[in-house]
Protein backbone atom coordinates (compact mmCIF):
# COMPACT_ATOMS: atom_id res chain seq x y z
CA UNK A 1 0.00 0.00 0.00
CA UNK A 2 1.50 3.37 -0.98
CA UNK A 3 2.27 6.04 1.56
CA UNK A 4 -0.22 8.90 1.90
CA UNK A 5 2.66 11.30 1.41
CA UNK A 6 3.05 10.03 -2.17
CA UNK A 7 -0.23 11.80 -3.03
CA UNK A 8 0.93 15.10 -1.53
CA UNK A 9 2.44 17.21 -4.29
CA UNK A 10 4.92 19.94 -3.36
CA UNK A 11 6.64 20.34 -6.73
CA UNK A 12 6.94 23.97 -7.85
CA UNK A 13 5.56 25.33 -4.59
CA UNK A 14 7.26 27.33 -1.87
CA UNK A 15 7.78 24.06 0.05
CA UNK A 16 9.83 22.42 -2.71
CA UNK A 17 13.35 22.45 -1.27
CA UNK A 18 14.96 21.69 -4.64
CA UNK A 19 14.08 25.11 -6.05
CA UNK A 20 16.73 27.66 -5.13
CA UNK A 21 15.25 30.78 -6.75
CA UNK A 22 11.70 31.86 -7.52
CA UNK A 23 10.67 32.96 -11.00
CA UNK A 24 10.56 36.58 -9.76
CA UNK A 25 14.14 36.36 -8.47
CA UNK A 26 15.30 34.85 -11.78
CA UNK A 27 13.63 37.70 -13.68
CA UNK A 28 15.33 40.24 -11.40
CA UNK A 29 18.72 38.61 -11.99
CA UNK A 30 18.17 38.56 -15.75
CA UNK A 31 17.09 42.21 -15.72
CA UNK A 32 20.32 43.10 -13.85
CA UNK A 33 22.41 41.53 -16.63
CA UNK A 34 24.97 44.33 -16.88
CA UNK A 35 24.86 45.62 -13.30
CA UNK A 36 26.41 43.40 -10.67
CA UNK A 37 28.96 40.66 -11.31
CA UNK A 38 27.92 37.02 -11.29
CA UNK A 39 29.79 36.43 -8.04
CA UNK A 40 28.06 39.33 -6.30
CA UNK A 41 24.65 38.17 -7.52
CA UNK A 42 25.42 34.64 -6.34
CA UNK A 43 26.38 35.80 -2.85
CA UNK A 44 23.38 38.14 -2.72
CA UNK A 45 20.94 35.30 -3.45
CA UNK A 46 22.90 32.56 -1.66
CA UNK A 47 23.35 30.34 -4.71
CA UNK A 48 26.28 29.24 -6.86
CA UNK A 49 27.81 31.41 -9.55
CA UNK A 50 27.11 28.63 -12.02
CA UNK A 51 23.36 28.91 -11.40
CA UNK A 52 23.56 32.67 -12.01
CA UNK A 53 25.51 31.96 -15.21
CA UNK A 54 22.80 29.57 -16.42
CA UNK A 55 20.08 32.16 -15.71
CA UNK A 56 21.95 34.86 -17.62
CA UNK A 57 22.85 32.56 -20.54
CA UNK A 58 20.17 29.87 -21.08
CA UNK A 59 22.15 28.44 -24.04
CA UNK A 60 24.91 27.36 -21.63
CA UNK A 61 22.32 25.68 -19.42
CA UNK A 62 21.01 23.69 -22.40
CA UNK A 63 24.54 22.69 -23.43
CA UNK A 64 25.30 21.55 -19.89
CA UNK A 65 22.06 19.55 -19.73
CA UNK A 66 22.86 17.85 -23.04
CA UNK A 67 26.38 16.94 -21.85
CA UNK A 68 24.87 15.39 -18.70
CA UNK A 69 22.50 13.29 -20.83
CA UNK A 70 25.41 12.18 -23.04
CA UNK A 71 27.34 11.02 -19.95
CA UNK A 72 24.41 8.93 -18.73
CA UNK A 73 22.33 11.49 -16.87
CA UNK A 74 21.87 11.23 -13.13
CA UNK A 75 22.40 7.46 -13.12
CA UNK A 76 26.11 8.13 -12.90
CA UNK A 77 25.70 9.32 -9.30
CA UNK A 78 22.94 6.94 -8.16
CA UNK A 79 23.52 5.38 -4.76
CA UNK A 80 20.76 3.07 -3.54
CA UNK A 81 21.30 3.68 0.18
CA UNK A 82 21.55 7.44 -0.21
CA UNK A 83 18.41 7.50 -2.35
CA UNK A 84 16.53 5.41 0.22
CA UNK A 85 17.45 7.87 2.96
CA UNK A 86 16.44 10.85 0.81
CA UNK A 87 13.03 9.32 0.13
CA UNK A 88 12.50 8.81 3.88
CA UNK A 89 13.46 12.41 4.62
CA UNK A 90 11.10 13.72 1.93
CA UNK A 91 8.22 11.63 3.28
CA UNK A 92 8.85 12.94 6.80
CA UNK A 93 9.05 16.51 5.51
CA UNK A 94 5.75 16.17 3.65
CA UNK A 95 4.10 14.57 6.69
CA UNK A 96 5.33 17.42 8.89
CA UNK A 97 3.93 20.03 6.50
CA UNK A 98 0.65 18.11 6.29
CA UNK A 99 0.28 17.90 10.09
CA UNK A 100 0.98 21.63 10.44
CA UNK A 101 -1.78 22.28 7.87
CA UNK A 102 0.54 23.93 5.35
CA UNK A 103 -0.28 21.46 2.57
CA UNK A 104 -3.27 19.27 1.82
CA UNK A 105 -3.67 15.71 0.59
CA UNK A 106 -4.68 15.65 -3.08
CA UNK A 107 -7.54 13.40 -4.15
CA UNK A 108 -6.81 11.12 -7.07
Amino acid sequence: MPYKSEKIKIEKTKFDRRIKLTDEEKATIYANKGGLSQRKLASLYGVSRRLIQFILDPAKAKENYQRRIDRGGSKQYYDKDSNKESVKKTRRYKQELFLKGKIKLTKS
